[in-house]
């Protein structure tokens, strides 16, 4: 049996492989999640709804560096 990862770009090809399932030519199957990929993706999000700027990097790191 080979076993494949699938990315449904499209909702009709989920369609497909359920009609697919449906003639038992296919079996399928949830993929369980990893919290630490779930803790991934959180911080993914978060950091896309307000990245910093170049200008706050910049003042982050000249005042770690004048901590020193």
């Amino acid at each position: 049996m080979v076993t494949y990862q699938v990315d449904i770009l499209n909702p009709k090809a989920e369609q497909l492989l359920l009609d697919l399932a449906d003639m038992n030519l296919i079996a399928l199957k949830e993929a369980k999640s990893d919290p630490f990929l779930n803790v991934v993706e959180r911080l993914r999000e978060k950091a896309s709804t307000n990245p910093p700027t170049l200008d706050d990097i910049t003042a982050e790191v000249e005042a770690v560096r004048s901590e020193r």
